[in-house]
């Protein structure tokens, strides 16, 4: 059996496994630190150790899956994702990575190869801040990037904290921390990751190789406070209507976006939630009150700065024009992330020896990656397509694509494992 074969059986076999143990009777629920998320964490030790690989896990319950090379004092060769998902999500989103790394390690233990260096599949807890308000929680805990105040931050659906599902999950998040992945014992990181959106289907292309990570400014608790009014008995001119004044500022910010677009630079800008308050909006009252998320991305720092200073001039001239306050709220994002520049040429002259369709792109979303590039290790992240876009329950990866993308990456591990 070729590398593309065991990498098609080896994939083919988990994904069904790990859909079995996370189907929620629409997509995939594997919150962060969760008995979901420990299941898909048991699953990936049961494959390692009939393999035998080492298994390891950090003080946030992160797990690192080895095996050992001929000088284990030589700097380490890193891949993988994370196994969490958003709610209702798909099955690829963070495990496609895990599970390709894990697939690579298998097959080199299967046919024999022994690496000059340690190579480690980590599984990387909480990458999905739809869980708690934090930007890859898995990979900044391990480089000790969080802090104290981080680990009291409350899960959205529990309303416990960081700190107490760590220690339910098997951590030990007694603080302090020292780091357990430093930059300097790195050789490298890949990530293969789905796209999450659909170019590589538009571009007929398998596989993408990441030049870069956008980062991002999140408002996730905002709101618009107006005055509730009698709809039949309050002219216009009288009113302090907080959804005409959201509508306001969605118009302009997103005119705004399109003038930037012309001007030549590339974001996104997103209200992913607007909503009046269900407990007192209604047919005949003018709204009092509505609340709204806001992300924008971008892979330049100054232009995401740029952006955050018109949006605070955005929400004053909309107070002043509606005669409401506008409440950003709590500010978080993360920073972009460039990925490295030999990595990406070594990916790309792999694809075409192995007749690969394959593209560059930059990746629109925030990944692990980025907290390994912004510490000075050589990153890479490896794009495979497919239907449907992420975070929700219709993703589509054919596991053909799977195991052409896993190919590759193996190629790539094995370059950079076998370095004397």
């Amino acid at each position: 059996m070729n590398a593309t074969a065991f990498h098609h059986a080896f994939g083919e076999k988990l994904f069904a496994t790990l859909h079995t143990l996370s189907f929620d009777g629409l997509g995939m629920t594997r919150p962060s630190y969760s008995p979901q998320e420990n299941a898909a964490h048991t699953l990936l030790c049961d494959v390692a150790r009939n393999y035998g690989l080492e298994i390891r896990r950090d003080w946030a319950a992160n797990l690192f899956l080895t095996l050992p090379g001929k000088d284990r004092a030589k700097p380490v060769v890193l891949t993988g994702s994370h196994m969490d998902t958003v709610p209702s999500g798909g099955n690829y989103d963070g495990a496609a990575g895990v599970i390709a790394g894990l697939s690579i390690l298998c097959r080199w233990v299967r046919d024999g190869f022994l690496p000059e260096r340690d190579t480690t599949v980590i599984a990387t807890r909480a990458e999905e801040s739809v869980w708690f308000p934090l930007s890859y929680v898995g990979s900044r805990t391990a480089f000790d990037l969080l802090t104290e105040k981080d680990l009291n931050t409350r899960r959205s659906d529990t309303g416990r904290t960081l700190f107490e599902h760590i220690a339910e999950c098997g951590g030990t998040p007694q603080w302090p921390h020292t780091a357990i992945l430093k930059p300097e014992q790195i050789d490298c990181f890949v990530e293969l990751h789905i796209e999450q959106g659909p170019v590589l289907l538009g571009e007929n292309a398998v596989l993408a190789v990441v030049s870069g990570i956008c980062g991002s400014i999140r408002y996730r608790k905002a709101w618009i406070e107006g005055e509730y009014a009698h709809s039949g008995a309050t002219p216009r001119k009288f009113r302090s209507d907080a959804v005409v004044a959201m509508a306001d500022l969605v118009s302009t910010l997103h005119a705004y976006w399109q003038t930037l677009e012309s001007e030549g630079h590339t974001l996104t800008l997103t209200f992913g939630v607007c909503q009046t308050d269900a407990r007192q909006a209604n047919f005949s009252a003018v709204a009092g009150k509505v609340s709204f998320t806001l992300d924008v991305r971008a892979q330049d720092t100054a232009l995401l700065d740029h952006v955050d200073r018109h949006i605070q001039q955005v929400a004053r001239t909309v107070e002043q024009r509606h005669r409401v306050k506008v409440h950003l709220g709590e500010k978080t994002g993360s920073t972009p992330a460039l990925m490295d520049e030999s990595l990406q040429q070594a990916a790309l002259e792999i694809s075409r020896e192995l007749d690969i369709p394959a593209l560059k792109m930059a990746s629109g979303a925030g990944h692990d990656a980025a907290t390994f590039a912004n510490q000075g290790v050589p990153t890479e992240m490896l794009f495979v397509r497919n239907e449907n876009g992420s975070h929700n329950p219709y993703e589509h990866l054919e596991i053909a694509d799977f195991a052409a993308a896993t190919t590759v990456l193996d190629g790539l591990l094995k370059l950079r494992a076998e370095k004397v």
